[in-house]
């Protein structure tokens, strides 16, 4: 099962955080937004199907999220947790902690926005478009 967010970049995109991953619906981004790699999200965690959403708050469950543009692609593998709740309607996050709020698809990351792929964070910083698919095992 799973999750597709198709989200752009900016050239304020420096994806530096090392412990978080952030995806917004907001159409602007400033320099301070360091775990951002994209904006203008076409959905957040409140459109999720609830399946998906029951399925993530499996403490025993995988998320894998797959960052994709036409040219780079970089994989982040984390859990889920019951206290998910997927209702926040701006943003998501990945967290590499296990702290949860209504932004959190994701705890225990194994990455953060600072191990994204340079290649991928340039893309993205160029304006490029970012495709996040979220999937549970």
């Amino acid at each position: 099962m799973d999750e597709r967010i198709r989200a752009r970049g900016d050239d304020n995109v420096t994806a530096t955080h090392q412990s978080t991953l952030e995806l917004t619906s907001d159409d602007y981004l400033t320099p301070a937004g360091d775990c951002i790699v994209g904006i203008e999200a076409d959905r957040v965690p409140a459109d999720f199907d609830p399946g998906f959403v029951e399925a993530c708050q499996d403490r025993d469950s995988q998320i894998t999220a797959t960052l994709s543009t036409d040219s780079h692609q970089f994989e982040i593998i984390g859990r889920g947790h019951p206290d998910l709740t997927f209702e926040n309607d701006r943003s998501l996050v990945l967290r590499t902690s296990d702290y949860v709020d209504d932004r959190t698809v994701m705890i225990d990351a194994d990455a953060a926005a600072a191990d994204v792929d340079r290649d991928l964070i340039e893309a993205l910083s160029a304006g490029e478009s970012v495709t996040m698919t979220l999937a549970v095992e």
